[in-house]
């Protein structure tokens, strides 16, 4: 398949890199079974825009959006009674379901997975016989299926991105100083419009040690603030940008820039009301209205909290064809390199793009709507029993 972008009215492009490697041979097998035609090459890599303002244009609507996990049965009990067995793996963040397939869950049950994602910030199921096509379906069933303008993508399946730290070293070279893959606090697609929602990844070959992926959690990152210093973030707006750049039409010469959209520094999640801290290292560029050396002081704050609180994390060890589903609004997440390249990790993903973020002055923490605040919460927040 010839590369092409993946608007029609993006006409300026730059030929994709062309670079590849054997692929593993688990994915390989995975692939074949699916159908998935390989002989024009691995991955698909679509023609990548050259200007920032065509980029802008793409999802530069208002799309209309329902959070699945909102329409849900509060009580998930057609999900659970189905599964073998359900584990909390951490106390703020992360569950492991087993004993289900992800391609054969009915509507009620996708719609209370997406109510514990939101509750539970990430979700994981081992041992899913998974192709990227029914991959692909259930994120449509989460909201509209973002394809990237430039990253690598399983042929004929636009919308599942191909995860492949091997391969990507070779358009960016890393080593154990300046490790590879996405080895960075971060977030995903924060710069769209409508950012990313449920994000899944499904891994189905992955190193015999190394490579754990971790997540934190916007809940608690936000709750571990003191009530007065929620006052000064309640409510502010930063400015969030693309992990790719591109050249502005109008000052070429100026070099790369990135795409950049205001959203709220603090949002609320549409499924379960809660408040959460949605900021990342790598993509939020400032707060809007403080000058930068007040901004960087604040974010980079913002940034410790989330990044060194180990109780607020999780840190997940991968086995072959698992899939982890997890809420971009309410998480950071952050990939091991440690493996360094000495074993094949390849998984393929799909992001769900959701709503515009918004902030709810009245909108509770996840501890003040569970009735977990302990005594000195209380106080500090002048909660009366």
């Amino acid at each position: 398949m010839a590369p092409a972008p993946i608007l029609d009215s993006i006409v300026d492009t730059i030929e994709p890199r062309k670079e590849t490697l054997p692929l593993p041979e688990p994915a390989r097998q995975r692939l074949f079974k699916a159908g998935i035609d390989l002989s024009e090459g691995y991955p698909y890599r679509p023609s990548v825009p050259l200007y920032l303002q065509d980029v802008y244009k793409i999802r530069d609507e208002e799309r209309p959006y329902q959070d699945a996990g909102a329409r849900a049965d509060r009580s998930k009990k057609n999900l659970f009674s189905a599964a073998t067995k359900v584990t909390d793996l951490t106390t703020h963040i992360g569950t492991e379901i087993e004993g289900l397939q992800l391609k054969d869950l009915t509507p009620q049950q996708r719609d209370e997975l997406a109510l514990l994602i939101a509750e539970r910030s990430v979700v994981f199921f081992r041992n899913q016989d998974l192709t990227p096509q029914q991959q692909k379906e259930l994120g449509e069933w989460f909201g509209e299926v973002e394809v990237h303008p430039q990253t690598p993508q399983v042929p004929g399946v636009p919308g599942v991105t191909v995860i492949w730290p091997d391969l990507f070293t070779l358009e960016r070279p890393a080593d154990f100083r300046r490790p590879g893959g996405a080895s960075n606090w971060h977030s995903d697609l924060v710069h769209e419009r409508q950012p990313a929602g449920i994000t899944h990844l499904h891994n189905d070959t992955v190193p015999p040690t190394g490579g754990d992926t971790l997540w934190a959690s916007g809940y608690s990152a936000y709750e571990k603030l003191s009530p007065e210093f929620r006052k000064i973030i309640d409510g502010k707006y930063a400015v969030y940008r693309s992990a790719h750049p591109y050249l502005d039409r109008q000052d070429p010469n100026a070099g790369p820039k990135y795409i950049e959209r205001t959203h709220p520094l603090v949002r609320v999640h549409p499924a379960t009301g809660w408040k959460a801290l949605w900021v990342n290292r790598s993509m939020t560029v400032r707060i809007v209205g403080l000058d930068k050396a007040e901004s960087d002081v604040i974010l980079n704050y913002l940034y410790d909290v989330y990044e060194k609180n180990v109780d607020i994390q999780l840190r997940f060890k991968w086995t072959p064809g698992t899939s982890a589903l997890w809420d971009n609004r309410i998480t950071i997440h952050n990939a091991s390199w440690d493996y360094g390249g000495r074993h094949p990790r390849h998984g393929t993903r799909v992001t769900s793009l959701a709503e515009i973020p918004y902030y709810d002055p009245n909108a509770p923490t996840r501890r003040q709507a569970l009735g977990l605040l302990d005594d000195q919460e209380k106080s500090d927040l002048g909660v009366t029993e």
